[in-house]
């Protein structure tokens, strides 16, 4: 006879309603068998209303709605641009509410040092949905990866087409994502695999290519080097993701992952994991920190 599971639901609420949250992380909230999704807010009455609707859930809107969010949930989880999820992630650790932070945190480093000491303070659990460290199939790779001593070099690239002519993807029309191009936006993916594996950055130089892209060469602790090449602007017939670590047992390069909303499952898991043991989980509010200070520091070089 096995006895029942009587933990209760980690109650989650979600800020945002726009493309994310509509395709990746409200779904995956709602069918999380150890989540209660507490709530949607939008800035647009009519996108909450909807998307709550959606999911079986209620909506809120307006300043009050945040507070009333915050109160109803355990923790909170971002669909937001990063300049305003940053000071929204403040406010809901101090009101006592876990963090589930979409990447990157913030894109000025006050920013995002305000979240990780605003967590810190309040004894919340965080962490930063960086894809590739919580989709099953790259989340082992990299744990195997990191495993293995006599990495030499390393080769990230990550092109997309958004912006390419023709492009009808619906994220094209995020405004950040716009004026902070595949730096921002795609770099903390890249820089999110390196570091466990090669080691934190010690030396980086940063150079603007065609479009939006940015090259990176980076120095890591262990000795190694890599190069890294971010951009959301490629032609269709160009873009992809590649990551290849070279060294003294040959080369590996990362396998494929089933999409962004079993990645997110992934996050919740960590998240709640985090929240049940008290140990931080390493994509936490401080690696959010640190991912800023590498991508502003890339930003000014590169100009």
């Amino acid at each position: 006879m096995t006895t029942a599971d009587t933990t209760p639901p980690l109650r989650i609420g979600l800020l945002g309603t726009g493309p994310w949250a509509r395709n990746t992380q409200a779904p995956a909230l709602a069918a999380h068998p150890g989540v209660e999704l507490s709530g949607l807010w939008g800035r647009r009455a009519e996108a909450a209303d909807s998307l709550a609707a959606a999911h079986g859930t209620r909506a809120y809107t307006g300043e009050e709605g945040i507070d009333a969010l915050l109160e109803a949930s355990d923790a909170v989880a971002f669909a937001l641009p990063p300049d305003v999820q940053a000071p929204l992630a403040v406010r809901a650790a101090e009101a006592g509410c876990h963090l589930l932070m979409d990447k990157p945190v913030a894109t000025t480093v006050a920013g995002a040092r305000a979240v990780a000491e605003a967590a810190e303070k309040a004894s919340v659990a965080s962490v930063v949905f960086c894809t590739l460290r919580f989709a099953p199939e790259t989340s082992a790779w990299i744990a195997e990866q990191a495993a293995v001593e006599g990495w030499f070099t390393a080769r990230a690239q990550w092109l997309g087409s958004l912006y390419a002519a023709g492009s009808s993807s619906e994220y094209a029309d995020s405004p950040w994502r716009r004026d902070k191009g595949g730096l921002w936006d795609v770099g903390p993916h890249a820089l999110s695999v390196l570091i466990p594996v090669l080691g934190d950055v010690e030396h980086l130089t940063a150079a603007a290519g065609p479009a939006d892209t940015t090259h990176l060469i980076l120095r890591h602790t262990s000795g190694a080097s890599s190069t890294v090449t971010l951009g959301l602007s490629a032609p269709p017939g160009a873009a992809g993701v590649e990551i290849e670590l070279r060294g003294e047992r040959g080369t590996a390069s990362i396998p494929g992952w089933a999409g962004a909303e079993t990645a997110f499952r992934g996050a919740v898991d960590a998240l709640a994991e985090a929240v049940r043991t008290g140990v931080p989980h390493a994509c936490d509010a401080r690696f959010g920190l640190h991912l800023t200070e590498l991508l502003a520091a890339a930003q000014a070089q590169a100009g």
